[in-house]
């Protein structure tokens, strides 16, 4: 009876957690059929910002489209919100759905006497701006990677979804005259990965809080089949981008199947001699992730299966090395893009990565249990580390010479890092900065880096982390949430240089999300060691009264707390699952 009882539960569990086609569906369509990991919830409206009429003539009982509803049209609906148009004005509306997401939008209809479709024009927005323009224009709005502005027909007395992209606003035009339209609703279709945050962090500064789960849903949006650079664009798996996503998934989301499906498929996209994304820094990151994702996971027998293109690749970058111990990369030569017509930068940060590349190539080597690649790595990046590069200033690059050990971290943080605050910063490489100034002892100093720069972009409305930021552009700048007033600068539709100009810049970028592992690493203290067997706790609350969390590890989840006391000295409290060392 227990056999039976198993073998039905195994049924129904594998049922209930892998998708599967009917029956009807017969062997023919084996291995012609792809499972999503992805679900969908509709959202109602939060708000109305924007509408082409007030007088009620062609806009009628708005307010409808904040109530939420069933999705199911029906024959006798009332008080459903209704478009009017005339050859004079076909009406329109803006609508703010409270976060950004990805998706599309449902819309349903009632009965109207014209039965024929309902043509509307859609637009959809990372700001308002962006929801409210025209495919190019000074402001460079697109319909690149995702469709964000197009014609439907709706259905009489029917329900469309359409659209798949990122956005938080949606703009409704009526593209027709003479059209009397009743619309039960106008949902979006969030489309997401359905998974719990394991980590958390919860602090004094409530603006911390805020950075700390923004950074983690950032991520998330990201997650879908692949890890996605950005929700609106590029969507594509761009293994730099990947370094600070991972190390957000690691404290949020734990060991997720979604970072080694997205390494693979980078690595069999780019056999080699070629470089991931055919950058040579890339083909570093990827490597550099393999070694945090054990240092976290412990999961040998995945890096195993990484170690004969991962010799390649490291032997492939040795050949890129001078007499004089300099990197001589080629193919494209790239840290990000503030940095990118600054060759000095460039040879100071790739110098910097070929170090910490080679350093990670042998501990990897040593984890595989290979002594002769190990000792010949580790003489490498020993090497390497006679070369000093010289002239460069940027902080992308300083922050990558004092990680990989080139300069003095606090001598570099003083002369460098701080320099004009959060000025000359960039969403991908702050992580670094931060990182570099961990490194220096700056902890305060950091604190008021997050929450300068990646509180600015929440002041100016954010609710997901952007592709770059200049915080000299806050002063004047309108909020991506509302109508940009005359002599406002659009901190979207007005920025941007190289590929991100203007609408085109994407306001959900995973490159974005460092402060989410680091104020977890750092003020948490939580360390991670020993393939995630081991975590070392050494807390720097800075001028926080109090800091606590949760970190999901390979035993479960790992809870801690810190609180300042009167006397100014921290009092620590630990709940640690079982198997987990801890050291302090």
């Amino acid at each position: 009876m227990n056999k039976i009882f198993q073998s039905l539960l195994l049924i129904l569990v594998t049922q209930s957690t892998f998708a599967q086609l009917p029956p009807v569906f017969g062997d023919e369509y084996k291995g012609s059929a792809s499972h999503s990991d992805m679900v969908k919830t509709y959202i109602t409206p939060q708000k109305i910002i924007w509408q082409s009429d007030s007088t009620k003539q062609y806009i009628q009982n708005a307010p409808a489209l904040l109530k939420k509803g069933n999705g199911q049209v029906a024959v006798n609906d009332q008080g459903l919100f209704r478009f009017t148009s005339t050859v004079e004005h076909k009406p329109s509306i803006l609508l703010d759905y409270g976060k950004e997401i990805h998706g599309g939008v449902k819309i349903s209809m009632g009965i109207r006497p014209n039965k024929t479709p309902l043509k509307l024009r859609l637009r959809f927005g990372e700001s308002v701006g962006e929801a409210m323009s025209d495919i190019g224009g000074d402001r460079n709005a697109t319909n690149e990677h995702s469709l964000r502005d197009f014609i439907i027909e709706v259905p009489w007395l029917g329900s469309i979804e359409v659209g798949e992209t990122g956005f938080r606003f949606l703009r409704i035009d009526v593209v027709e005259a003479d059209e009397n339209a009743p619309i039960k609703s106008i949902d979006a279709a969030f489309i997401y990965r359905d998974i719990p945050y394991l980590g958390s962090f919860e602090s004094s500064d409530e603006r911390l809080n805020e950075i700390w789960v923004t950074g983690a849903y950032t991520v998330h949006l990201n997650m879908q089949n692949y890890l996605w650079d950005g929700i609106k664009r590029d969507r594509l798996v761009w293994v730099g981008d990947m370094h600070p996503e991972v190390m957000t998934i690691n404290t949020v989301f734990g060991a997720n199947s979604i970072v080694p499906k997205s390494l693979d498929l980078a690595r069999d996209q780019h056999p080699l001699p070629q470089w991931m994304n055919g950058i040579s820094s890339y083909s570093m990151w990827w490597i550099l992730i393999h070694k945090s994702w054990y240092d976290y996971h412990g999961d040998l027998e995945y890096l195993k299966e990484q170690e004969s293109y991962m010799v390649e690749l490291l032997d492939q970058l040795s050949t890129f090395i001078d007499d004089d111990n300099g990197e001589r990369l080629n193919g494209g030569r790239f840290l990000d893009w503030p940095t990118s017509e600054d060759p000095k930068a460039i040879h100071a940060g790739l110098q910097s990565m070929m170090v910490m590349t080679f350093e990670a190539g042998s501990d990897i080597m040593r984890t595989l249990g290979n002594k002769v690649l190990q000792d010949k790595y580790k003489k490498i990046s020993k090497n390497l580390k006679k070369h000093q590069p010289e002239g460069n200033t940027s902080k992308q690059a300083a922050a990558l010479m004092s990680i990989a050990n080139l300069v003095d971290a606090k001598k570099t943080n003083a002369e460098v890092l701080k320099l004009d605050g959060v000025q000359r910063m960039s969403t991908f490489y702050g992580y670094y900065i931060l990182e570099a100034m961990a490194k220096a002892g700056d902890y305060n100093g950091a604190l008021k880096v997050i929450r300068d720069y990646w509180g600015g972009m929440l002041d100016l409305g954010a609710t997901t982390f952007w592709e770059d930021f200049d915080v000299l552009d806050v002063a004047n700048s309108g909020r991506i949430d509302t109508v940009i007033p005359s002599g406002k600068f659009d901190i979207h539709g007005d920025f941007g240089e190289y590929c991100y100009v203007g609408y085109r810049h994407s306001l959900c970028h995973g490159w974005a999300s460092g402060p989410t592992p680091w104020l977890t690493q750092y003020v948490l203290g939580i360390h991670v060691m020993d393939g995630g067997k081991t975590i070392k706790i050494e807390p720097h609350l800075g001028d926080l009264k109090f800091a606590k969390g949760t970190f999901p590890t390979k035993y479960g989840i790992f809870k801690v707390s810190h609180v300042r006391g009167a006397d100014g000295k921290i009092k620590t409290s630990l709940e640690v699952p079982e198997g987990l060392t801890v050291t302090q």
